[in-house]
């Protein structure tokens, strides 16, 4: 459900009608697009669910399976008529056109529109008539819930879609969303309906608006597809990320254990999919009145004069799985290497050729320079106006276990997270802090040595040197509290994994990034 209020307003318009039964569009515009169906799509992985029709309410949230773990689940116990927890979701409040998707109710925090029912049910009911509602809408207050690189995340929900007697306008929807800037940070919708069509869609939203490889503002989506009882019972709605091949990575939806629709990475690219899909996001439950999508869908504006109110979005439970993964083709050097050598308008001085940062909170300009340096705006620029910034020193690339190279000129440097890449040759190098990979062209960080064939370098963006904590030798248990990053390896050479609580610091967790090497575990 796009356009939330991290994101841009959305600015479509109605063109021919749409909405017959073989061509309802889905996603957050009018707009027809382009699907990718496939018919014979066969569930990528066993879910904790049985193929079902109906099911009723649930006491408890499925536990993880083998190899998975629950990072996140709420039953929605508690007594009739309270508030759902605070811990696990916060309300996000206004009018419906603040979030860009054509809306016009009124998002209200009141337990008339959302409360838990006392069986161990969330309700989000829509109240009113003609132009004038009032609705729910909850989220996670971080964002919480991501695939590790190597591993896989499955986000998933037991849903008894509303019911009204007549519902145009009604917009049901579980989904997720990354934080930033809307599309790039991506969006990935998990179930949606209109108009009480029982049916059932499942889109991604990415890259740039209008257009960009996700078609925005439509996304590339399964279309809605019937959803037999999903009105009068609860079903299973699930999405698995799949990053096990970080270079071939997919989303697959699923309703009640099956897999019906699948979306690449190679359909939107690396970098695109990278940006949008390689770290934590939000989860979302709402239930908005009209709106693009089911003006769309039925070639009217709704709500209707005869709309219902009181239809009601029932929530069993929410649940977050992951498997622990390590990312076998990162061999990118352990981030620790950044000095800190001047405060802002003091001198860095320097031993030999150096890379250095100047900025904070994770804006950064940079230089190579031999010897001492000036830490000032007058020398670097400005890259966080207002900000009391620092200066920090790295040996200059390609130095061996500091700086990993990912690209030879003109071909894509491609790794996770934010990084900063070095681009040159021969001592001249220009810099850059990045997320989810780069072209390694004069295009993105112009030419520092003219007719010289350069590469690309990562390195973990300062101040990284205090960030990384040894935790075991090998074959040594690495123990944390919570949810850490953790890397395995020496001399440069590191492979990485997502873990809670600890994991043993060994070959069989994640593959030998140094053979021969004794190897050491570190978190950050």
């Amino acid at each position: 459900m796009f356009g939330s209020k991290f994101g841009s307003k959305f600015g479509s318009k109605l063109g021919s009608k749409f909405g017959t039964k073989d061509t309802r569009t889905t996603g957050r515009s009018p707009r027809p697009r382009r699907l990718l169906w496939l018919a014979t799509l066969a569930p990528m992985v066993a879910l904790l669910y049985g193929a079902t029709t109906t099911q009723s309410a649930m006491t408890a949230a499925p536990g993880a399976p083998s190899g998975w773990s629950t990072v996140f689940t709420d039953d929605f116990n508690g007594s009739a008529g309270s508030a759902p927890s605070s811990a696990n979701w916060k309300f996000d409040t206004g009018p419906g056109s603040s979030f860009g998707t054509g809306e016009i109710e009124t998002m209200t925090d009141s337990t008339a529109n959302t409360h838990l029912d006392g069986n161990g049910n969330l309700n989000i009911t829509a109240l009113g008539s003609g132009s004038s509602w009032t609705s729910g809408r909850i989220q996670t207050p971080t964002a919480n819930v991501g695939a590790p690189a190597g591993g896989k995340l499955e986000v998933a929900a037991s849903i008894q879609q509303p019911s009204p007697a007549s519902g145009l306008g009604y917009w049901p929807a579980f989904w997720m969303l990354g934080p930033g800037q809307w599309p790039e940070n991506g969006e990935i919708d998990v179930m949606e309906d209109v108009n009480a069509l029982s049916d059932v869609a499942g889109t991604i939203h990415c890259g740039t608006s209008p257009g960009g490889p996700c078609n925005e503002g439509t996304g590339i989506s399964s279309g809605l597809r019937a959803c037999s009882g999903c009105q009068s019972g609860f079903h299973t709605y699930a999405m698995i990320l799949d990053r096990t091949n970080t270079s071939a990575e997919t989303i697959t939806f699923y309703l009640d254990g099956n897999a019906y629709y699948s979306v690449t990475e190679a359909q939107v690219g690396t970098a695109t999919w990278q940006a949008a899909f390689d770290h934590n996001q939000s989860i979302i439950l709402d239930l908005a009145m009209g709106g693009t999508f089911p003006n769309a869908t039925c070639g009217c504006t709704t709500p209707t004069a005869s709309t219902s109110s009181g239809g009601t979005l029932s929530v069993d439970y929410v649940a977050a799985y992951t498997t622990t993964g390590a990312t076998s083709s990162n061999t990118q050097a352990l981030p620790g290497t950044w000095t800190p050598c001047a405060s802002e308008n003091a001198t860095c001085a320097l031993n030999g050729a150096s890379a250095v940062a100047f900025g904070a909170n994770g804006r950064f300009n940079y230089t190579t320079t031999t010897g001492s340096t000036p830490c000032t705006t007058a020398v670097f620029g400005d890259p966080t106006s207002g900000v009391v910034k620092s200066c920090y020193a790295e040996a200059a690339p390609p130095a061996t276990n500091i700086w990993s190279p990912c690209a030879s000129e003109n071909n894509t440097c491609s790794f996770s997270g934010v990084m900063t890449v070095a681009y040159g040759a021969a001592g001249s190098y220009r810099y850059a802090t990045l997320p989810g990979g780069t072209p390694c062209t004069n295009t993105v960080f112009g030419d520092p040595i003219s007719g010289t064939a350069k590469s690309c370098y990562v390195v973990s963006p300062p101040p990284t040197f205090a960030t990384w904590t040894t935790c075991a030798a090998e074959n040594g248990t690495c123990s944390f509290s919570g949810t850490h990053e953790v890397a395995y390896g020496a001399n440069g050479q590191y492979f990485y994994g997502s873990f809670n609580g600890g994991t043993p610091c060994t070959n069989g967790v994640f593959g030998d990034p140094a053979s021969g090497v004794t190897k050491t575990c570190y978190y950050q």
